[in-house]
């Protein structure tokens, strides 16, 4: 890609992306006696290069882990959570109580690709446009030549065709809405990528080559992730590691097959069990 920020600075020896200690989320409530952490006192590490899959049921916390990692926690905004314990650095910069200013450096070192966020383009913008949006959100006077060069790469990367970068978001299909959705996130090539369930809403066939297509990214760029997903097999595709999350905290962290191997929680031995009654009925089904 077009060099267009400061680099990713992973490495062997490198500092984690991402180091979580005791790390509680929660949102404001109007009523104090219904306030509650979604994510309640978690410990864990990315490396510099490492992906992590995350993984739970609805309300485990695991959307708010990816806002948090993504720096937005503590903006204030409505449906967004605040740390209210422990501590959370990104990419060196500790991001409990953090200055505006601070923030604005640390997100132009992340992408985040919300749920659904192919559904949330700009629909008066080209499919150009919008990848490059994020160059002129930093740089005004950017040069529009040098953009468009990194957007056709990336567009390329995402394994789209050119010419769709005339056209506009309603004209796409929403897998390949979520393809661009995931080339704006990585536009300034960032050191660290959050994907919260980015096949979310795609239809079944759509998924593998979507994620497929961030892991050969991840591998080209060496950037770190952190990934939320809704099955382990999924996980298991695009991971490094897994953390299973259950009611806000992780009950499991590792690699997937130790992790399901040796569970050490009831939810994770559960997923174990649904993991290896799927096995056994595809191979009666292929008998």
């Amino acid at each position: 890609m077009t060099t267009l920020t400061t680099g990713n600075g992973t490495g062997v020896g490198s500092a984690p992306a991402v180091s979580a200690r005791d790390l509680s989320i929660g949102y404001d409530s109007r009523r104090h006696d219904s306030a509650r952490d979604a994510v309640s006192g978690v410990t864990f590490d990315i490396a510099a290069g490492e992906v992590l899959g995350v993984i739970g049921e609805t309300g485990s916390g695991k959307s708010t882990l990816a806002l948090a990692v993504a720096g937005l926690a503590g903006t204030n905004h409505q449906g967004i959570p605040h740390i209210s314990g422990g501590s959370l650095a990104v990419l060196g910069e500790p991001v409990r109580g953090i200055t505006a200013r601070h923030r604005d450096r640390l997100t132009l070192r992340v992408g985040f690709v919300p749920q659904d966020a192919g559904e949330h383009l700009l629909p008066h913008l080209t499919i150009g446009e919008n990848i490059a949006a994020p160059i002129y959100a930093r740089d005004r006077d950017f040069d529009q030549r040098e953009a468009g060069a990194a957007v056709a790469t990336l567009v390329d990367s995402v394994r789209l065709p050119l010419r769709v970068m005339n056209s506009f978001p309603h004209e796409l299909s929403g897998g390949q809405r979520q393809r661009v959705a995931i080339a704006r996130a990585l536009i300034l090539e960032p050191a660290l990528l959050v994907a919260d369930d980015p096949t979310s809403g795609i239809d079944v066939t759509a998924r593998g080559p979507i994620l497929d297509m961030v892991r050969e990214l991840q591998q080209a760029h060496s950037f770190s992730a952190l990934i939320v997903s809704h099955t382990i097999g999924e996980v298991r595709r695009f991971s490094d590691r897994v953390a299973i999350m259950h009611r806000g905290v992780i009950v499991g962290i590792g690699p997937v097959d130790e992790v399901l191997d040796s569970p050490q929680h009831e939810y994770v031995e559960g997923l174990a069990r649904a993991l290896r009654e799927l096995r056994m009925a595809d191979d009666l089904s292929a008998l």
